[in-house]
């Protein structure tokens, strides 16, 4: 993939992330909390694997398919700092420039993503 397909926009051209009602939040409480809201973490979208010997990787060329275990309509992992964190579906954002998005279906609880 290409570096423009697989890098995240800016944390500061993101809007502001929602914020949870924090029960009386002292101003220190609420500083580190926002400093906190700030930390950028990478998100993968699996959208499946593929295992081969080195000799067929070689033999890949432009246009080449290689296979994924994950089947048409399958739901992907959302991913962040190695835990799955969420799982959805692919879409598509910008038709004329070919780029994907992900709408969530399911948030995976913190017992199920240590599994993972």
């Amino acid at each position: 993939m290409s570096d423009e397909q697989t890098s995240a926009p800016p944390a500061e051209n993101l809007p502001p992330p929602p914020h949870r009602a924090v029960a009386a939040a002292e101003p220190d409480e609420q500083l580190n909390l926002d400093l906190v809201m700030r930390v950028a973490v990478t998100v993968e979208v699996v959208l499946g694997r593929a295992s081969m010997p080195v000799a067929n990787l070689l033999k890949l060329g432009r246009g080449a398919v290689v296979p994924l275990d994950h089947k048409v309509g399958e739901p992907v992992d959302v991913v962040v700092n190695g835990r799955i964190i969420a799982r959805g579906e692919v879409v598509l954002v910008d038709e004329e420039r070919s780029r994907f998005g992900v709408t969530l279906t399911e948030i995976v609880g913190p017992a199920a993503s240590a599994r993972a």
